[in-house]
């Protein structure tokens, strides 16, 4: 039976009906229309869903409603807009990191958890926060160079 579930996404309280179980990633994208998390796999593995809450990036894709409670929840469209983009997403253009554009959204996420918590880390530390993010276009090194680059400003 669905309910009504108040989610704090991008700093603003957004209430959705919606059975317990349902994903989080169906919510922010279906309900609340927004797009920058996607669905890759439904398993949690390949990180085109993810998303930052309270502090952390998870799979949104198994992340049921009833497990999110007061969090706060951060998508890609809450970091910066095409006026304004935040200084990791304007790092991951100025380095053209993108290249079909689809593990974006989870690299760009895991990021910025990482640099939250770890503002200057090493490489290894960024290679380590994007392991589970899977990426077939083959621009690992721009988006590592993104990272690098995003530190170096503060992001």
């Amino acid at each position: 039976m669905p309910q009504n579930f108040t989610l704090n996404v991008n700093g603003a309280a957004r209430t959705v009906d919606a059975e317990p179980g349902s994903p989080l990633l169906y919510l922010l994208r279906d309900n609340l229309g927004l797009h920058g998390p996607k669905f890759g796999c439904g398993l949690g593995e390949c990180g085109a869903c993810t998303v930052v809450m309270n502090g952390n990036a998870i799979r949104s894709c198994v992340t049921p409603v009833s497990a999110v409670g007061d969090a706060r929840i951060t998508t890609l469209e809450g970091l910066g807009s095409i006026d304004n983009p935040h200084p990791l997403q304007k790092a991951f253009i100025e380095e053209q990191a993108a290249q079909c554009g689809y593990c974006i959204n989870g690299m760009v996420m895991s990021a910025k958890a990482l640099l939250d918590r770890t503002p200057h880390p090493s490489r290894d530390d960024i290679k380590l926060a994007l392991d589970g993010n899977l990426c077939r276009c083959g621009t690992h090194m721009r988006i590592l160079r993104a990272i690098e680059r995003a530190a170096q400003q503060g992001a």
